[in-house]
């Protein structure tokens, strides 16, 4: 996640009354009568009602019989794949979370979508670098793309437009002004690198920028497209308006 969003995320949670308890090891999670104790290496036990393990995915290809028609995954147990999603025995495809790469579902359908239909001819394509994720927290977080960081690290020139959701009429008839809409285009050719945004539902916004980033879409060409008033996306199009300093609504 942008580094920008992650800072911001962490604040609004604390307001919410989650504590968070970073550069921690856990060194078990025991139930005790009807409460849960995780204990702490170096550091007092936290007791609680629930214990939520979330420590990221792996690959569940370990009972599928691949070795009897000698196919082999990698190292961490991913089964390799050709541009056509072909592994190392032929007619044999995969796809999706056994492959790698952003282990999302709706990433894992296209790839379905472009296997199948490379077997049958049709030249399709994936475009790995515009697959949108998103984090149902409340608020929502939903990102495409680069983060800033990311371009920092490759030496891209950038540009930045921001709109924070109070400015947005619509989020402050829902009461959820919380959050903001974060554009990043390259300095050059104001081609839309990533879309960042914190708040409201987020993860039906992501859409329009995926959508343009897709086209090879500019700041300008999201600034110049009418939206309809009052809604969400008007703050995507303020974000994209203040990357070349002309935001209407903040300052």
């Amino acid at each position: 996640i942008d580094g920008e969003l992650a800072s911001l995320a962490q604040r609004t949670f604390k307001k919410q009354g989650l504590k968070f308890h970073l550069s921690t090891f856990v060194e078990s999670a025991k139930r005790k009568g009807d409460k849960c104790v995780v204990a702490i290496k170096d550091g007092d036990p936290i007791q609680c009602d629930r214990v939520l393990l979330a420590t990221g995915r792996s690959p569940a290809t370990s009972n599928l019989g691949l070795e009897s028609i000698g196919l082999e995954t990698d190292n961490r147990g991913f089964i390799p794949v050709g541009d056509d999603f072909e592994t190392s025995v032929e007619s044999v495809y995969a796809i999706g979370d056994c492959i790698g790469g952003a282990m999302l579902a709706h990433k894992a359908m296209e790839e379905g979508i472009v296997c199948v239909e490379r077997m049958a001819g049709i030249k399709s394509h994936l475009n790995y670098d515009v697959i949108p994720a998103i984090v149902y927290t409340h608020p929502e977080i939903a990102a495409v793309g680069k983060t800033e960081e990311e371009l920092k690290e490759a030496g891209v020139e950038y540009k930045k437009g921001v709109c924070p959701f109070g400015a947005n009429g619509r989020a402050q008839t829902l009461g959820e002004t919380e959050g903001r809409v974060k554009i990043l285009a390259d300095a050059s050719n104001d081609r839309v690198l990533g879309v960042h945004i914190i708040g409201v539902r987020a993860g039906d916004l992501i859409a329009e920028a995926a959508a343009a980033m897709e086209f090879g879409a500019s700041s300008e060409d999201i600034a110049r497209t009418c939206h309809a008033h009052p809604t969400l996306a008007e703050a995507l199009h303020e974000a994209a308006l203040a990357v070349d300093g002309r935001a209407i609504h903040t300052v």
